[in-house]
């Protein structure tokens, strides 16, 4: 996801979760219940470590990819089992954030009482162009911390998939990279394989 960098909090160290900025979770969701950010497409915003960023507007590169990838997922996962969750809101309560990843995968459920949780959360994946160094940073902190198993970063610069596993204390202790010809399979869908290269064109 593209942000733009209002005010926001910075990075932690390695290990442990952004600093947390002045926004409690509560508070946010009162505050959109409230109104406040609307009309909504003049105020995207997410809210990460108590921090709310602005989210830039998504070009056409990004857009594409955000729907590749979403109907591959449709075919890749089991649908009686999970749903594919496009462009939403999950929470993570322990630091006050509600990332709006491009892509989740999620239980099969409605979520009209809440937002899906980290526990919840079989894949999250964030399409990156401008937001690259932030979403490799700052977000794979923020999904490690909160114990989510599985993070892609889609890089439409270097047409690469990068792939972080296995949060330990905090941080992804597995990281690979994959460029086209090199297929990549979610530990969530075994047997589904995606090639990067369906992901960009020429």
């Amino acid at each position: 996801m593209s942000t733009i960098d209002t005010p926001a909090a910075p990075s932690g160290p390695a290990g442990g979760p952004p600093p947390r900025g002045a926004v409690p979770l509560a508070m946010y969701d009162r505050m959109i219940a409230a109104g406040v950010f609307e009309p909504r497409h003049e105020h995207p915003v997410e809210l990460v470590a108590g921090a709310l960023r602005m989210m830039s507007p998504i070009g056409d590169r990004h857009a594409d990819a955000v729907a590749w990838l979403t109907r591959w997922s449709m075919t890749a996962v089991d649908r009686s089992r999970l749903l594919v969750w496009v462009q939403n809101p999950i929470a993570i309560p322990a630091s006050d954030s509600a990332p709006q990843p491009d892509l989740a995968w999620v239980p099969l459920r409605r979520y009209t009482d809440r937002r899906p949780l980290p526990e919840e959360v079989m894949l999250v994946v964030e399409v990156a162009d401008t937001s690259l160094d932030y979403d490799m940073t700052t977000k794979a902190t923020l999904y490690a911390a909160a114990g989510i198993g599985e993070y892609w970063v889609i890089d439409l610069v270097a047409r690469a998939v990068v792939v972080f596993r296995d949060p330990v204390a905090g941080r992804y202790d597995t990281r690979t990279t994959h460029r086209a010809g090199r297929p990549l399979e979610a530990r969530a869908c075994p047997g589904a394989t995606l090639d990067p290269a369906e992901l960009f064109v020429d």
